[in-house]
């Protein structure tokens, strides 16, 4: 099966049934799959099967069109975070050998420099008004483009999305997912999850993330989607109120910024029947104030970009049985997904026992074919025969994970292992913390030292020695901050990540990387 079959066979079965909203804008099923098509001979126009096809825009209905004709055509999407620095969106493009470029105006201003930098890149295609220098409209090229199926045959194996590891550890690298890993995501989570009558599911993520895989998930199930160009608390609730939205995902920064909205009480957001959080970790203290605030209706996943999807599925029963008793699966990320294989493993590849820490490698049918361009990367993260994700992890008696850190967020300090995310969770504790960031900083004796990096909530009045006496209750003497740095703002990716490495280099060398 492909991608864009989902498309095709509920346009066959609910043509008019909506399938995406954005403002003003109502798309169908059935008007979707020809949009679709015509997307898919457009391009075909211009390059030939096997080639890549880069976007850069905001949520739009353009991007939804692309997520399915792009791929419908054989080639690999390639998305491109609208927040990267547009040296980087270059050498994303360079790295991909990518022959088109579809770009709203508005980012291609600040790429035009650089575009000199990608030697395979032929055409650019504008969403919206034509530009002095590049005529090519996207509605014009879509638009008069034939809507029947393309006359090829596309093989599920075909790398349809090609997705850029966010670097908040290193170097970004392309992971090719096929139309298979694809399909077999969006399946898992669709026997996973809970179906919702009449589903509307708000799109709060960016689509050039990889969450943006619960717009197949949705559209699997024949619900609409919702687009808003970008994620604003107030908008958000605005949207949720406007169009009854049953369901949506966020990063626990985004719900956090809902949570302590001062207007969060003033819409009406009692149409949601489902919040899933994802793409980094929730700070237990976040996630209480979300189930009072909303009730037993918060679930989460486990995912990452290479997997195109989620393979852990923490659902709202066991956020139930925690908010009735046990709080300490507030800290877990769930249990395997039933289309998906998932262990936690000692240096050896050993499986760890219940309570031990462990890497967790993952083997299934949803795992990434491979990283684009990059053997030496690919064999790496597929060694042992299972893709190791560089998360540390324990399992209990009952099957639950609790991600306990990445492990190059792993900090040792006097020989002591320090994982961050425990004392993260700890500062979370303190009623003047609003966000947090642990990490270790080199030092000549200690060999790392743990550092707090903080932001406050508006008016808290917070010293650096409240800060530690908080850890020193909770936590060993050796995992207490050494430091604390309170801060305006901590860098996040799009997805709402902090991005620790940043953070690292700007406290190391005084450069920000």
């Amino acid at each position: 099966m492909l991608l864009s079959d989902m498309i095709r066979l509920n346009g066959r079965k609910n043509p008019d049934k909506v399938a995406v909203v954005s403002d003003d804008v109502s798309v169908t099923f059935g008007e979707l799959r020809d949009r679709m098509h015509q997307v898919a001979n457009a391009m075909l126009q211009l390059a030939d099967v096997g080639d890549r096809v880069a976007v850069l825009a905001e949520n739009l209905p353009e991007y939804v069109e692309m997520y399915y004709g792009v791929p419908d055509a054989g080639m690999a999407l390639t998305f491109l975070n609208y927040r990267l620095h547009p040296k980087e969106w270059a050498w994303i493009m360079s790295n991909a050998e990518a022959r088109i470029l579809v770009v709203q105006p508005k980012f291609l201003e600040h790429l035009e420099p650089f575009l000199e930098s990608v030697p395979t890149l032929e055409h650019v295609v504008v969403i919206g008004d034509p530009t002095p220098d590049h005529q090519v409209t996207y509605a014009d090229l879509v638009g008069s483009a034939s809507s029947e199926q393309p006359d090829l045959v596309v093989d599920e194996d075909t790398t349809a999305w090609l997705l850029y590891t966010s670097g908040t550890t290193g170097f970004p690298k392309g992971a090719m997912l096929t139309h298979r890993n694809l399909v077999i995501a969006a399946l898992n989570s669709v026997i996973e999850y809970e179906p919702q009558p009449d589903e509307r599911a708000l799109i709060a993520f960016p689509l050039c993330h990889v969450s943006g895989y619960s717009v197949p998930v949705t559209h699997f199930r024949g619900g609409r989607i919702v687009l808003t160009p970008m994620f604003e608390a107030e908008l958000w609730m605005k949207l949720v109120d406007e169009h009854q939205i049953t369901g949506t995902s966020m990063a626990p920064t985004m719900l956090n910024f809902i949570l302590e909205h001062p207007k969060v009480n003033d819409y009406d957001l009692s149409s949601l029947r489902g919040i899933g959080y994802g793409a980094a970790a929730m700070p237990v203290e976040i996630l209480r104030s979300a189930i009072k605030r909303f009730g037993p209706i918060v679930y989460s996943g486990f995912g990452m970009t290479e997997l195109g999807g989620n393979v852990l599925t923490f659902p709202k029963s066991a956020h139930e049985r925690a908010v009735n008793g046990e709080e300490h699966l507030l800290a877990s990320c769930g249990t395997p997904m039933v289309m998906a294989d998932v262990k936690v493993v000692d240096e050896e590849m050993n499986e760890c026992p219940p309570g031990i820490v462990g890497e967790v490698v993952i083997r299934g049918e949803q795992v990434l074919a491979g990283y684009f361009g990059n053997e030496a990367g690919t064999a790496e993260a597929f060694r042992g025969g299972w893709f190791h994700t560089g998360d540390m992890a324990r399992r209990d008696e009952e099957g639950f994970f609790y991600i306990v850190d990445r492990m190059k967020d792993m900090i040792i300090t006097g020989g002591e292992n320090v994982y961050s995310r425990e004392v993260e969770e700890v500062l979370y504790t303190h009623p003047g913390v609003s966000e947090a960031a642990v990490i270790g900083i080199p030092d000549e004796t200690w060999g790392e030292v743990v550092t707090a990096v903080l932001v406050l909530r508006a008016g808290a009045v917070v010293s650096e020695a409240d800060i530690v006496q908080t850890a020193r209750d909770n936590l060993a003497g050796y995992k207490k901050p050494r430091r604390v740095i309170f801060v305006d703002e901590l860098p996040k990716t799009v997805s709402g990540k902090i991005i620790k490495r940043q953070l690292r280099d700007e406290l190391t060398t005084g450069v920000p990387s």
